[in-house]
Parts: C-alpha cells; structure tokens; sequence
C-alpha cells in the first residue's frame, strides 16, 4: 500500500506543477467586474500559487479556491448583486489565512502592484 500511495503522490505533484501554468487573464477579467475587494485576496492568492517556494500541497488549495472563483455558478452565481462574489471573498481569505506562513513580503508587493494596475484610481 505504501508504494501505491507513492505512486499516487508523484502524479499528485505533475499535476499541481501543470496547474500553475493557467492563463492569468481569465482571473483578471473576473477580478475588475468584482472589484478591488475581492481582487486583493485573489492576487495575493494568485501570487502565491505561483510562487516557485510555496509547496505543492499549498498550491493545490490556492488553485481550488481561484477555480471557486472562475465558477459561474457556486454557492451564490457571479451574476446576483451583492452576494454575487461574497462567497468567493469568503474562500479567498480562508485559503490565504490557512496558508499564511507562506505569504512572502514579495508575494505581497507583487499582488499590490498588479492590483494598483488594474484599478489606478484607489
């Protein structure tokens, strides 16, 4: 069992290091309909899961939780005023707060100066 439960974990590890190569455009068109608000903790989120020191493991959750937010449709769809993206917000700031010994001064000033691109006048 434990050779088995290897082999799972080396496939388990080539999938996350693919899944850190997504198209960062489908976020950032997401990000400037939601707002600054949610946009924040999603590029913080996105941030980190790029960065070449966070652990597999900690990528697989920051990639879920930016999938979440991808989704039209989850707990409450995009589309509802109001709550359309709390959820989102919600599962964002749970994923950095579980994570939070791996956010990096740099991935932080790197998420702060693409979110000041994307909304300049705040």
């Amino acid at each position: 069992m434990t050779e088995n439960y290897k082999n799972k974990e080396k496939i388990y590890d080539a999938e996350v290091l693919e899944s850190s190569t997504f198209d960062e455009n489908i976020i950032i068109k997401i990000l400037i309909k939601a707002g600054r608000t949610i946009a924040k903790p999603a590029l913080e989120v996105l941030e980190m899961a790029i960065d070449p020191f966070t652990p597999a493991q900690v990528r697989v959750s920051l990639m879920a939780a930016l999938a979440y937010l991808i989704m039209p449709f989850d707990l409450f769809p995009d589309f509802m005023p109001l709550v359309g993206f709390s959820d989102d917000f919600v599962a964002l700031t749970a994923v950095l707060s579980i994570w939070s010994k791996y956010m990096t001064p740099s991935i932080r000033a790197r998420a702060e100066t693409k979110l000041n691109k994307l909304f300049p006048f705040y």
